[in-house]
């Protein structure tokens, strides 16, 4: 049976319960959730059998729920928690009105409490993370709808900083704030501090993989993720996540064999069903092996789409309903592909801009690539880009950059195939800048030769076949910029 503020958190919250075993698993399983292990589930359950009046454990395992997108099953959690939470206190009280807020579809109400929440209590680290999540996931379309969700994420971060220190939990995430604001430096000194203290803090890990991306540096991702993935828990389903950034630093270096390795045995939905969320991984892989090389294995599509299915039948989040999108087209499956155009078109005249504005005609772009309507996938996605990646409008859909990449390298694709070389070299051109990667200069050296800058061309190609020397030399892309080469040369 609870009752007031028997013990504390790990943060030095009071926490209303009696159970010393019940207050001790809620510590375990917040901070399982808090570096994305696997046991969460465990621990938070092992502390409602202890107590089962236990308030807040109930509402951090709709959060549990929340995550792996077992909404009825999070909804029913909240409401217990709600139930119990008759003479507890307030800093608990609003911890679980937000989880039930989320549950129920009410990403801003939740958010907007959270806000609150925080800066009364900034030392409630189950909160920030919960923030996270609503501004990095697009849930409820939180943050999704805001093009500097970016900066407010940092923002908030910032405000609670001074209350942590060297906390390992509060560091992984501060890194992921860090570099989705391109300071990258001070995201990997986070990020490396934090797994010094919890070597297993795979929100950490997630952040160091990240920098690897944003500094252009595959070789450098693979090797950390390599070295680090044997000692994670593999039935986390953070694994399949995380074995998706190695198969992106693998694609990356050109290697088509190994990121199809690492796909069938780590990240396809039929392999590992760990998460439904997971088919943002599945789908922007395949999707980006059939765009770079024509290599996504028709096999495996009938998983795909039926992992993706659910955004057929109605409109969610806008992450989840972009990549469920880039599932049907490379599975070439017009007609759920239809039907979640037609979704998206009514809720878009019922009000919802996001739809309208964002996620409609990305989705329409994305249909009209695949039917090989180049110049009208540009008229539809092109509004969406801007100077800056990361706080264009294709930053409502949520996401981080590294997830929102694969649209950005299919408008560049689109832009090549409808002939519009000017427009691809600026875009080429600005990512470049930001940092070197063999595909962005062999997609330069393609529109060069098509503009008649043969030499400029030439040398473009050289540095792409420099950068992928160790690339697979049967991949279609590589035979591509081989034959590129002989022609400019």
């Amino acid at each position: 049976m609870q009752n007031a503020n028997k013990t504390t958190d790990r943060y030095g919250l009071p926490i209303s319960t009696n159970s010393t075993a019940a207050a001790q698993g809620l510590v375990e399983g917040v901070d399982h959730l808090l570096e994305q292990n696997f046991g969460a589930e465990e621990k938070i359950q092992s502390a409602i059998d202890a107590d089962e009046g236990f308030a807040l454990a109930h509402a951090a395992m709709a959060y549990v729920f929340m995550t792996s997108a077992r909404v009825g099953k999070a909804r029913e959690s909240a409401e217990k928690a709600r139930s119990l939470a008759a003479g507890i206190s307030r800093r608990e009280k609003q911890q679980i009105e937000a989880m039930a807020l989320w549950a129920n579809g009410k990403g801003p109400e939740a958010i907007a409490l959270i806000h609150q929440h925080l800066a009364e209590f900034p030392r409630d680290m189950f909160m920030v993370r919960v923030a996270q999540r609503l501004y990095l996931l697009g849930c409820s379309n939180v943050g999704a709808g805001v093009a500097d969700y970016p900066q407010a994420l940092f923002a908030l971060m910032n405000s609670v900083a001074p209350e942590y220190g060297d906390d390992w939990a509060f560091q992984g995430q501060y890194a992921f704030a860090h570099h989705e604001n391109g300071l990258l430096d001070d995201a990997l000194k986070l990020a490396e501090r934090s797994l010094e203290q919890r070597p297993t803090n795979a929100v950490a890990s997630h952040s160091v993989a990240h920098v690897y991306f944003e500094r252009g540096d595959p070789a450098g991702g693979k090797d950390f993720l390599a070295g680090w993935l044997p000692g994670f828990d593999n039935r986390a389903s953070y694994h399949v996540h995380l074995s998706w950034h190695l198969a992106l630093f693998e694609l990356a270096m050109g290697h088509y064999q190994r990121a199809l390795e690492l796909y069938e045995g780590n990240i396809r939905p039929s392999v590992l069903a760990k998460s439904p969320l997971s088919v943002n991984d599945s789908a922007s892989l395949m999707w980006r092996l059939q765009m770079y090389g024509g290599a996504a294995p028709q096999s495996m599509m009938e998983e795909l789409c039926t992992q993706a299915a659910p955004a057929a039948e109605r409109p969610g989040p806008a992450f989840r309903d972009s990549h469920a999108a880039l599932a049907f087209a490379v599975a070439a499956d017009d007609q759920s592909l239809a039907r979640m155009m037609d979704g998206l078109r009514a809720v878009a005249e019922k009000g919802d801009k996001l739809a309208g504005e964002v996620t409609l005609p990305l989705v329409q772009g994305i249909s009209a690539f695949i039917h090989e309507d180049y110049g009208e996938a540009v008229r539809l996605m092109e509004p969406l880009f801007g100077q800056d990646a990361r706080y264009d409008q294709l930053a409502r859909i949520g996401g981080s950059h590294a997830q929102r990449e694969v649209f950005e390298d299919t408008m560049v694709e689109a832009y090549l195939r409808a002939g519009q070389f000017d427009k691809a070299e600026g875009l080429l051109t600005q990512r470049l800048m930001r940092r070197e990667t063999p595909r962005d200069s062999f997609w330069l050296a393609r529109a060069q030769e098509e503009s008649g800058k043969r030499e400029a061309a030439e040398a473009s190609a050289l540095q792409a076949q420099n950068a992928w020397q160790d690339a697979d030399t049967g991949s279609q892309e590589i035979g591509a910029l081989s034959s590129l080469a002989e022609r400019v040369g």
